[in-house]
């Protein structure tokens, strides 16, 4: 993972404030340009879409720097020049973006969904997976979201994907686990729960109805 996703991955970019901090818009592109404490170099960050690209410029050689990128560079020359590299993302994340909960859109969608409907946020309480949050109601899990490969959901698959899983009733899992985007579930008791990939397989309408029904059963 670049730099740039590790930093950026649970925000989302606020367009009207990169054009108050100083970029500049051509076409969907939006572009930010600063020299470098040393004056040799310049930083250039573009986005569009949502994606933060950033690249150091060698004004002498009118090419790009990219040692900064390869961790075996340790030299306290590569590691100034990648600090101020960081620190410029971390101001441009700190002014002009929006924090997230999850790194994907349907997740995000679907917690503001829970919080419109029980008035619930994500409880993230445990350290070693800051990744994961549940939902409870009082005391008792209705939810929970993860952050996992699918490959431990499905061997034949190599991915990153957030999920979450639901509390149901057994009888309607083994029709569930029918249908596409529906799995066992995973570190969770099979007989009951069920996990739901996050990835717009399915509808946001069709998922919060399960999370109601789990909801109910553990209320």
């Amino acid at each position: 993972m670049h730099i740039e996703e590790k930093i950026f991955q649970k925000t989302k970019i606020d367009y009207d404030k990169l054009l108050k901090y100083g970029f500049i818009k051509k076409g969907k592109i939006y572009t930010y340009t600063r020299k470098m404490e040393n004056k040799d170099f310049e930083v250039v960050i573009n986005i569009k879409d949502n994606k933060v690209e950033g690249h150091i410029i060698d004004l002498n050689f009118k090419e790009e720097y990219d040692n900064f990128r390869n961790e075996n560079f340790r030299g306290n020359y590569v590691a100034k020049i990648r600090e101020e590299f960081i620190n410029i993302l971390e101001g441009i994340k700190d002014s002009c973006t929006i924090n997230r909960f999850f790194i994907y859109e349907q997740t995000n969608r679907i917690v503001r969904l829970i919080k419109e409907k029980y008035g619930d946020e994500p409880q993230f309480e445990w350290e070693d997976t800051p990744d994961c949050a549940v939902f409870k109601h009082p005391k008792k899990w209705y939810g929970i979201i993860m952050h996992i490969n699918k490959v431990k959901l499905d061997p034949s698959l190599n991915q990153d994907v957030e999920v979450i899983n639901v509390k149901l009733d057994p009888e309607e899992i083994k029709k569930l686990l029918k249908k596409e985007g529906f799995y066992k579930a995973y570190h969770m008791n099979k007989t009951y729960w069920i996990t739901i990939v996050l990835d717009d397989t399915l509808r946001d309408e069709e998922i919060m109805d399960l999370i109601i029904k789990s909801y109910n059963l553990v209320r």
